[in-house]
């Protein structure tokens, strides 16, 4: 059967098994009597359609509004359009969930489980020596998926477990629940009030954990024991957790959200267990065990509903009483229910008292304020004054490592104690979860080896020891500039003494973070990209040059733009000079509702990025292998890019641009997130300090993808009017790393549709400036069908093309209500209607984001 047949019967089950069902149920959901205003639902359809016509005919937001409600509701005034518009909301929003909630009830139609996953790296088996094979490199692999509270999209618990409800009922076409939950969902709030404290956001989070992850990860390592030769202690599959432990840039966070959160994930982990264990003990009711099963669900109840104020690792002693209930039933009961009890271990092995590791994660300039204030207040810091004045060299030499026991004053400010006082509660955390509970810090904004070992200095002060010190120090590398010069600053870490036995105490490893989002808003799309394969490459042969076992934590987030996409594509392209042996990513956002919502599509999304890792490392030399004249090309296309995007960051409307026709100002008011929409809050508006997430959620906003694409046009051009096309044409085909990112850039561009803003190209001053976003946007668009050989983009992927459309459809009227609020509050409205206005815009971005749902 060929490939072009496969897709076709794809976009057929689509077609039947989504777009049908979803125009079924959203006419029944159409038809509820919600919100007062009982025609809301009647009327939608037509909004819709206008809509879809004012902006193929290109004509402004406030053409579209103001001649739909004098063709369609013509008796009624200002004020109450205003409200029908805060209805239409309310309605779109929920028809997202519905959609959402079809296309993940189809999964298992939609999805092809021969292709990248457990299932179809058995099939590659054909012998035992292949077996053996993929049984070898399971012993030296590992996946760790860390969430992210980056709010991309957050839906309150509440409208989670619908969905939940909601996909369920929708798998086995149960009309009466179907028609009761969409009641329910109808009558549900979509927002908070306020916004959500770092607790809140990790307990939204921890709904994943406990609801899908727990019976995933557990389901996954079953297979693996199962299939292959592989040691039951070794942990392939680990979760992070970043909700309560990143503080860069978040206020809010401080050490004692650190520790509640720490304790919640104990607490809800030893739920899980407690729930598992009710089954074991119903189905194990025989004699033989002594009190064994007692003392288990002792342990298990305490935990799980009494906690202790100071807890302790009790891993080992689940292990022991576990181990010793499965002993007996082979020994005693014909191994009767033995499969309950190995479950149960296998759980306990995955995810000890822990659940997730909990990264602490700091701002490098915080964390140098600390270094210099705590050295003036120690006196066996052995830091002199002067030693602020070295350069990077002297101070490498000029750093003691003496050890202290500082307690941080109460006098100090507020960083300064939260990073003191976090320091000495990993310690803590360490002792009551277990020491993988909290054992990474990660620095952001990295730049120097200095950053790394002062760091290690406070640990040293605040009562660590030199010889036992079981924490794993992350530099993350986030700008194009710290990219070029990564390689170098671990390279003077790797030869520096004191680093040099740390590194021999934590066997060896070393983890460096690569920020995608940051690196996009700093060069660009292709640049972020080739800078990010660039320093792979570069850390890949420095580590191994001083035998350091590399891994490689990739921030790449949920949409493309900020790094997401064909994520296990991503991993499968990777060839032999980039450390690819353990795959560490974040997932947050939309990415975690799309792709890990479900046990089912959690398993899926992962069992790729295993296969992926897997794949790449049985065949090395089958994946990118670059050569010098393929690298110039790319280098040659990502320095061209780079040059016009930063001509655009440069230019003086850039910023004002965003402020005015998106909803940047009001970002801060979505209350999705505890984290500021940009650091330094009370300073005035600059580029540097503007989020990575804020950056690209604007862009999404205005429906004009920048950061996924613009430069790529250009670039492309400059290759074509050089005579060099049939090489990109042969990179695109040969290079799965190449290949992959333009995939991705053609993802983004499908979720632009710049005839909203089209009005623009008529402004007065904004007009050339929208111009030339427009024009690299068609000059991209252009150049990349041309490159694939395709007639529409993403054609290669029609059904995830067919859902980005439907997708866009269902939002167009929100993207069309939100601009229409922008340019009334661009004309200097009274205030009364100004507020309204700001109401309308900040509504509208829930659905909007929450229909950008990532499809890699």
């Amino acid at each position: 059967m060929s490939a072009s047949l496969k897709l076709s019967q794809r976009e057929t089950t689509f077609n039947n098994e989504v777009v049908a069902r979803f125009e079924l149920y959203n006419s029944l959901f159409q038809t509820l009597p919600f919100y007062q205003v009982k025609e809301i639902g009647i009327l939608l359809p037509f909004f819709s359609a206008h809509c879809e016509k004012g902006a193929a005919k290109e004509q402004s937001p406030t053409e579209i509004i103001e001649s739909f409600f004098k063709k369609h509701v013509p008796d009624i005034d200002h004020q109450e359009q205003i409200n029908r518009m805060f209805r239409f909301i309310q309605y779109i929003e929920r028809q997202v969930v519905l959609f959402d909630a079809i296309e993940d009830s189809s999964f298992g139609k939609l999805s092809r489980a021969d292709v990248g996953t457990l299932q179809s790296l058995q099939q590659t088996v054909i012998n035992e020596q292949t077996r053996k094979d993929i049984s070898d490199k399971f012993k030296d692999f590992s996946l760790r998926l860390v969430l992210t509270a980056h709010p991309t999209q957050f839906y309150p618990g509440t409208v989670l477990g619908i969905m939940t409800d909601l996909i369920e009922a929708l798998k086995h076409n149960d009309l009466t629940s179907i028609d009761e939950l969409l009641q329910q969902l109808g009558k549900t709030p979509f927002f908070n009030k306020t916004s959500p404290t770092p607790v809140d956001e990790a307990v939204s989070l921890i709904w994943f954990m406990e609801n899908i992850f727990y019976h995933a990860m557990s389901g996954i390592q079953t297979t693996l024991e199962e299939e292959y030769d592989i040691d039951a202690s070794n942990q392939i599959l680990e979760l992070g957790f970043w909700p309560g432990g990143d503080r860069d840039g978040n206020p809010n966070v401080t050490t004692d959200t650190t520790k509640s959160v720490a304790s919640i994930l104990r607490q809800i982990l030893f739920r899980c267990y407690y729930r598992d264990f009710r089954v074991l003990k119903r189905r194990i009711t025989f004699r033989g065990f002594g009190n064994t099963i007692d003392k288990l669900e002792k342990l298990l109840y305490q935990n799980a509903f009494n906690p202790q104020r100071e807890p302790h690792d009790v891993q080992e002693e689940l292990l022991s009483l576990l181990q010793s209930i499965h002993k007996t039933l082979i020994t005693d009961h014909d191994s009767l229910f033995v499969d309950v009890v190995e479950g149960m271990i296998r759980k306990v092995r995955l995810f000890g008292c822990y659940f997730a590791t909990l990264d602490i994660r700091q701002d490098s300039r915080i964390l140098r304020n600390v270094f210099k204030y705590a050295s003036e207040k120690i006196s066996e810091a052995g830091i002199k004054p002067e030693y602020f004045e070295f350069d990077e060299a002297k101070k490498l030499k000029n750093i003691k490592f003496n050890e202290a026991d500082f307690l941080c004053p109460d006098d100090a400010d507020e960083m300064t104690k939260d990073t003191l006082n976090t320091i000495r509660l990993v310690k803590k955390i360490q002792h009551g979860n277990g020491e993988k509970a909290c054992q990474r810090f990660i620095i952001s904004n990295c730049q120097q080896a200095s950053d790394i070992l002062q760091l290690i200095d406070l640990f040293l002060w605040s009562g660590w020891e030199k010889d036992h010190l079981p924490i794993d120090f992350v530099p993350l590398f986030e700008t194009v500039n710290d990219l070029q010069h990564a390689a170098g600053v671990m390279e003077k870490l790797y030869t520096h003494p004191f680093y040099k036995e740390h590194l021999k105490h934590r066997n060896n490893k070393q983890t460096i973070m690569l920020g995608f989002s940051d690196s996009t808003k700093d060069g660009g799309y292709l640049m972020a990209n080739w800078s990010i394969y660039k320093g792979k490459v570069e850390l890949t042969a420095m580590a191994r040059k001083y035998n350091i076992d590399l891994t490689f934590f990739d921030g790449r987030g949920g949409p493309p733009a900020r790094g997401g996409g064909k994520t296990h594509r991503f991993y499968s392209s990777m060839g032999s000079e980039i450390a690819n042996r353990h795959i560490q990513l974040t997932i947050q956002g939309q990415t975690v509702s799309s792709q890990y919502g479900s046990v089912e599509t959690a398993r899926f999304n992962t069992e790729q990025l295993i296969h992926a890792g897997i794949i790449s490392a049985l065949h090395p030399n089958q994946h990118d292998l670059l050569d010098a004249k393929h690298k110039k090309l790319i280098g040659d296309m990502a320095g061209e890019s780079h040059r016009l995007f930063l001509e655009l960051r440069e230019d003086p409307l850039f910023v004002e641009y965003l402020e005015k026709f998106s909803p940047l100002k009001l970002l801060s008011r979505v209350n999705i997130s505890s984290r500021p929409t940009k650091r330094n809050a009370d300073a005035p508006l600059k580029l540097e300090d503007l989020r990575a997430i804020s950056f690209v959620t604007s862009w999404s906003q205005l429906k004009q993808s920048i950061p996924g694409f613009y430069g790529v046009g250009t670039a492309l051009k400059k290759m074509k009017d050089e005579g060099s096309w049939e090489q990109v044409r042969d990179l695109y085909k040969g290079s799965g790393f190449f290949r992959t990112m333009l995939d991705n850039c053609m993802m983004s561009m499908s979720k632009s549709d710049f005839r909203v803003t089209a009005y623009l190209q008529n402004d007065e001053k904004f007009g050339a400036f929208w111009t030339k976003l427009h024009n690299e946007f068609e000059l991209t668009k252009a150049l990349l069908l041309d490159l694939t050989g395709s007639e529409v983009l993403m054609q290669e992927y029609p059904v995830e093309r067919r859902s980005i459309a439907v997708r866009e459809k269902i939002v167009l009227p929100l993207v069309i209500m939100q601009h229409y609020a922008l340019q009334e509050l661009n004309k200097n409205s009274h205030p009364e209607l100004s507020e309204i206005y700001n109401k309308l815009v900040v509504r509208t971005v829930y659905g909007i984001v929450n229909a950008g749902r990532n499809l890699a």
